[in-house]
């Protein structure tokens, strides 16, 4: 611990002074003096803290003029009665009236003296170091017939203008009392700043088992956490050798002897296996001991695994990157790069496109390129639901709000979307009636539950995605002008696949390679690409997904694969009918989904048949 202190002394007298009563603390630079210079008086005590001391120790001038200049603490360095009646009997000397110019802050009761002294003694008191001057100057045209009585900047004005003059000499024990005083300052500012040290990276992980050892390897502090995974009690660890109260626990003072931090340590401890966090921690760029913060491994990945479970059980979570998405043709690949502009920014974003086009990816793209990216996604489809239970959805609502509200209520997909990123698509479904309550959000930032009067406050970007020209819609008054300009603010056209054209054979290929594990399937004949390329696509590239997932399937029989494309780019709502294959098609295919894992219910739906008609004829193989 650094205990460096800076002292302006008031003249030479002083300084041999305090060198004879600290001569081994002058030697070691642990205390600097500076004579006290009336030129730069305003300056000293910024120097010396600059040359690193941490108490700056002066007399009554001195110490106006440094306190509220530094950063350190200033420590008056007071004279007593003796020190001030031993000056007076020397003034006396002169026969002169005298003029004792002291500061406020040095206790003189000149009343119970004054019959004692028995000399005409002017009292002037300064209160603030401009005051200083004034009570000197005044006797300047009197300068004959006084003499001033103070310390150094008083007395040093009186010499400057030829006036006599005697010094306060400060007494053996007031020295000693504001250097020690001084001294205990910097060690109790020194323990806050290390308590505080401390507790500020303790605040960063309390869930953490955290030990502190300072650095002569004690342990200096042991929170509930750290009991709880330790098995020791806090009385018993507190001041202790770490060594000899954890043995196990030696990467600890590895790491303060290399001082190198080091982080996701994976220790075993006696019955448990921990990942820990071990570092360095300075006071004043001190390096002073170590902090170690920890947790049981088995505890953290139980936690790892529910956390993920609630977000992808309730598909608060963006998995898609803009390097996902397939953009090889100049039009899609500007879509790109402007989304990616987009991402960078934190406005509100409504995004153009037909069905099927991929406006949830570049939504969900858009959201992990963004300041949110850690924070929740949160996505709803406003035409799959009726109005009012789209109402509860995203607003939420309090318990007996309504008929069949469950107990406790429901937080809205808006508070769960706070601090991250809300996707309403297909906003244009939307009822005139909640596009009311969709304005006040956007406009206000906060939301209301159903069957409260409290307002939450929101922090939210919201990306919105519609299959139909808003604008027209607004003409038409079929959609709000307000709440089209609030969510306007940032629009992206995603352009349908006929458009873009050098994206099929790629998309395709993407799919071939996401549906199927053979390889050789996206190697597909200049007959297909231009069956694939001279269609017209009105399902965009959910349609176009739906045609590899049955080209698979039928691949996987060697049926001709002109003839799937041809099938299914005729009547893309075609369903398979198993009538109308022979029983060793529908074996192979029933088996082949089978293996890919797909349940029952997903193999009737793929091939167009109910569950039961599925079982029977599974039955009958």
């Amino acid at each position: 611990m650094d205990k460096k202190i800076g002292i302006i002394a008031s003249d030479e007298e002083l300084k041999n002074r305090i060198i004879e009563l600290f001569k081994n603390e002058v030697e070691n630079r642990e205390i600097i003096i500076d004579i006290l210079n009336l030129d730069s008086i305003d300056e000293q005590g910024r120097a010396l803290e600059n040359r690193g001391v941490k108490a700056i120790v002066a007399r009554s001038g001195g110490y106006r003029h440094t306190v509220g200049t530094v950063s350190v603490p200033v420590i008056h360095l007071k004279v007593t009665t003796p020190d001030i009646l031993q000056a007076i009997t020397i003034a006396k000397k002169y026969n002169k009236d005298i003029v004792l110019v002291i500061s406020d802050l040095d206790y003189f009761d000149y009343g119970a003296w004054k019959d004692l002294i028995n000399a005409n003694i002017i009292l002037e008191r300064f209160h603030s170091k401009n005051e200083i001057y004034g009570r000197v100057y005044k006797y300047l045209e009197k300068k004959d017939d006084v003499v001033i009585v103070g310390g150094g900047i008083p007395c040093s004005l009186a010499r400057n203008w030829d006036m006599d003059n005697v010094f306060i000499n400060a007494s053996k024990e007031s020295i000693y009392e504001a250097i020690n005083y001084a001294k205990n300052m910097i060690e109790n500012l020194y323990e806050q700043k290390y308590n505080n040290e401390v507790l500020k990276i303790i605040l960063d992980g309390v869930h953490d088992a955290v030990i502190a050892v300072n650095y002569e390897g004690k342990i200096r502090l042991y929170n509930e956490r750290a009991k709880e995974l330790l098995k020791k009690d806090r009385q018993d660890v507190i001041n202790k050798e770490l060594l000899d109260v954890f043995p196990e626990l030696d990467f600890i003072m590895d790491v303060l002897e290399s001082k190198m931090d080091k982080n996701n340590e994976i220790r075993s401890l006696k019955n448990i296996t921990i990942t820990a966090n071990t570092s360095i921690f300075r006071v004043d760029e001190n390096i002073e001991g170590v902090l170690c913060s920890f947790q049981d491994i088995s505890k953290l990945q139980s936690l790892e695994k529910k956390i993920r479970h609630e977000l992808n059980k309730k598909g608060h979570v963006a998995k898609y990157i803009f390097e996902d998405v397939v953009a090889f043709d100049p039009i899609m690949k500007d879509v790109v790069e402007k989304a990616k502009r987009i991402g960078e920014s934190d406005n509100t974003v409504m995004i153009y496109g037909e069905s099927g086009t991929g406006k949830e990816i570049i939504a969900q793209s858009i959201h992990n390129i963004s300041k949110r990216k850690k924070e929740a996604f949160v996505a709803i489809n406003c035409a799959a639901i009726s109005e009012n239970l789209l109402e509860s959805e995203l607003f939420g609502y309090e318990e007996g709000a309504f008929t069949g509200a469950i107990k406790g209520g429901k937080p809205g997909l808006f508070e769960l979307a706070h601090g991250g990123t809300i996707f309403l698509d297909e906003i244009n479904s939307v009822s005139p009636n909640l596009q009311g309550k969709l304005l006040r959000v956007l406009e206000e930032r906060e939301t209301m539950r159903i069957g409260s009067d409290y307002v939450i406050p929101l922090d939210i970007r919201i990306v919105a995605a519609t299959n139909e020209e808003l604008k027209t819609m607004v003409e038409e008054g079929r959609f709000r002008r307000d709440l089209f300009y609030r969510l306007n603010i940032l629009e992206l056209h995603i352009p349908p696949l006929r458009e873009r054209k050098k994206d099929i054979i790629p998309l395709f290929k993407h799919y071939l390679k996401e549906l199927s594990n053979e390889k050789e399937l996206d190697k597909i004949s200049k007959d297909v690409e231009e069956k694939l390329l001279n269609y017209q696509w009105p399902g965009n590239a959910r349609e176009l997904r739906n045609i590899v997932q049955r080209y698979v399937i039928f691949k996987e029989i060697d049926l001709d694969k002109r003839e799937i494309i041809d099938n299914n780019t005729e009547d893309v709502h075609k369903i398979i009918d198993l009538k109308e294959i022979n029983r060793y098609v529908e074996e192979k295919v029933i088996d082949m989904l089978s293996s890919q894992g797909m349940t029952k219910t997903e193999i009737a739906k793929m091939l167009g048949i109910s569950r039961t008609a599925l079982w029977k004829k599974i039955k009958s193989q």
